[in-house]
């Protein structure tokens, strides 16, 4: 990393899920933070949090909050991020938002390091996280489209309550316990807690997340779609998304099948270059049962891939299962990565 012997970081939405996940993988990796700063929303203000062995207390997010601020991990919600994060701009950060207020827009970079790092070179100050969802497909699509090309891709994801919320996976586990006692109970959160219908998500798969859009796809799929053309610098690439939520507490799994460029490549040749691949671990072995599930992925940072297999049909098809943490990879991870990516480059001084 530089020379310099640390950074004044902040993370905005410092009490939620994935902003613990920051403060604890920042701890994890030794990121050089020379002081560390918790925001929040005035709600949730004056929290203490352990970081290093040291008691932090959480002040509230508020433009002057940044004065001084080097790198600015954000995630709190679209509308935090879009009303903060250029403040912190103004006063000489760089932000890495993890909300998607930000990740389509055409001057903002939408960034997996293992797949687009020199991307962070192009920033104007904000710099996007991709959707979970979207960023372990292509950590695990990346290597195949620069050998072999990449035409066609069609995800199905099998995505953690965790994705929604806190809140949601204390509803699973409710919801879970309330069917086992005979219990009556009312869900009030998913599939889209400002929707007017809810349905149970204990013993029962949902397949809508996030809102539906007027071609009968979901945002959720939408952003798959959009971001992985955008993340991939392939604009006619052919993407197609199903997404899906079950009753699982962390962990997204995806059944991915993709068309390649070139005729005459095997699963083995599939299987040897994902071996190798930054940030992917390969567990595919079917005679011993070895494939990726989320149970045992959370915690880890890697992005697990298996069950690859050549379509039967098509010479340039094949299929695969991808599992991440979302809290992790699909989130925290990849935005401190960022920060490291922008640090290894010397982005930020």
């Amino acid at each position: 990393m530089s020379e310099r012997k640390g950074y004044r970081v902040a993370v905005v939405g410092a009490t939620g899920a994935v902003g613990q996940q920051m403060i604890q993988t920042l701890e994890s990796r030794d990121f050089p933070v020379s002081e560390l700063l918790l925001l929040s929303s005035s709600r949730s203000a004056g929290t203490k949090v352990q970081y290093k062995g040291k008691e932090l207390t959480v002040q509230e997010a508020k433009p002057e909050s940044f004065e001084g601020v080097d790198i600015a991990l954000f995630s709190a919600g679209g509308s935090v991020s879009k009303e903060l994060a250029p403040e912190a701009v103004k006063r000489g950060a760089i932000v890495v938002d993890n909300t998607s207020a930000f990740r389509m827009d055409e001057n903002t970079p939408l960034v997996v390091p293992e797949v687009n790092e020199e991307d962070l070179h192009t920033h104007n100050g904000i710099i996007a996280n991709p959707n979970c969802s979207t960023i372990q497909m292509v950590v695990a699509l990346e290597p195949l489209r620069k050998k072999f090309g990449l035409e066609k891709i069609i995800v199905s994801t099998y995505q953690a309550v965790s994705g929604a919320g806190a809140a949601a996976v204390e509803e699973l586990e409710e919801q879970t316990q309330a069917i086992l006692n005979g219990e009556e109970y009312e869900p009030k959160i998913l599939p889209v807690k400002s929707a007017d219908k809810h349905y149970q998500i204990a013993f029962n798969a949902i397949p809508q997340i996030d809102t539906f859009v007027d071609n009968g796809f979901t945002y959720e799929e939408m952003k798959m779609i959009n971001e992985t053309k955008k993340i991939m610098h392939m604009p006619g690439l052919q993407v197609a998304a199903t997404c899906v939520r079950l009753p699982v507490g962390t962990g997204h799994s995806e059944s991915v099948y993709i068309e390649i460029g070139q005729d005459g490549v095997s699963a083995a040749d599939v299987k040897e270059l994902l071996s190798d691949a930054p940030g992917v671990v390969l567990q595919d072995d079917p005679e011993q049962q070895l494939y990726p599930m989320p149970a045992f992925c959370v915690g880890k940072n890697d992005v697990f891939v298996g069950r690859i297999r050549k379509d039967l049909d098509n010479e340039k098809g094949f299929h695969m299962w991808v599992v991440s943490d979302n809290l992790l990879k699909g989130a925290a991870w990849n935005s401190v990565q960022i920060a490291e990516s922008l640090v290894k480059l010397g982005i930020v001084k």
